[in-house]
């Protein structure tokens, strides 16, 4: 249940669930069934976006849940296209309304979107917000150091949260340590690696991508080693390794299996085996340098 997820503690004095559920590419009007499930399976951190399209479904499987809305920790991420202070404040209203919420666990920039060139007005309108009270954690997603630097100087205020890419072919261990020192959490998305749905998104927006990391081979003997899934094995790591994830699944069954990981853990030579899949053409997503796409 709930009470075995680790928390990660935030610079910021706050926590959160180490373990939560993502809803990319979920559809609002399933979100009520979806989400649901998922709260119903033990999963107390709950992750959308304003760009998801899927925050009034959200809204609604929190109001049915019946979990009293303490326990329940949801993360929302500001669209690209609503990074002046006054746009970004009333996208945050949007959402608000949209989850029907007074006060949010965890506000990110979604994108730095540099051609623009307007995320640290959008960082000063969430530091407003969070001054205000209504949200009680911010960062930021798809970051690289030099964007995070910017945000430090120009404003005094460190993100607590970064939310990258982050999967065993693309592991990020040379950003892990600046992250670290910095006193920032990683949380990864597409944690599992390129699903069918993840692949085809990408490749339509002009990203390679590599195969199933779910079929991995290494992966799956490590799975039958322990009597587990592919996926609960990632999502071990993931937990091993300390970091954030928020894996997401449309089936219900996979959405518990996903949860029920807390009765193993993977051995010196897992951990290396999985080591070894990193690879520097193990990305999926776009470059946050170069990432653009206005939502």
């Amino acid at each position: 249940m709930a009470e075995g997820v680790p928390r990660i503690a935030l610079a910021d004095g706050n926590a959160m669930p180490q373990l939560g559920f993502g809803t990319w590419q979920i559809a609002d009007a399933d979100c009520p069934r979806l989400v649901g499930e998922a709260i119903a399976a033990g999963y107390r951190s709950i992750d959308t976006a304003e760009g998801y399209g899927n925050e009034a479904g959200i809204g609604q499987a929190i109001s049915q849940s019946g979990v009293p809305r303490a326990e329940l920790f949801v993360t929302s991420k500001l669209r690209n296209a609503a990074h002046t202070r006054d746009m970004a404040l009333q996208s945050f209203d949007e959402t608000m309304t949209r989850l029907g919420l007074t006060e949010l666990d965890l506000f990110l920039i979604h994108w730095p979107v540099p051609a623009e060139d307007k995320y640290v007005e959008a960082w000063r309108a969430l530091i407003e917000l969070k001054g205000e009270g209504r949200i009680r954690s911010i960062g930021v997603s798809n970051f690289d150091p030099v964007h995070i630097d910017r945000l430090i100087k120009e404003t005094g205020v460190t993100p607590v949260v970064n939310q990258v890419e982050l999967h065993p072919r693309y592991q990020q261990r040379d950003r892990r340590g600046y992250h670290k020192r910095r006193g920032i959490a990683l949380a990864g998305w597409s944690p599992l690696g390129p699903g069918t749905g993840n692949t085809a998104w990408w490749w339509t927006h002009g990203r390679a991508t590599a195969p199933p990391l779910l079929a991995d081979d290494t992966i799956a003997a490590i799975a039958a080693k322990h009597g587990k899934s592919a996926a609960q094995v990632i999502i071990r790591w993931h937990l091993d390794e300390g970091l954030i994830l928020n894996p997401k699944s449309a089936e219900p069954a996979r959405i518990k299996e996903n949860f029920d990981v807390f009765d193993f853990r993977l051995d010196a030579e897992d951990r290396y085996r999985i080591e070894a899949l990193d690879s520097p053409t193990g990305k999926i997503g776009a470059e946050p340098a170069e990432w653009n796409l206005m939502f």
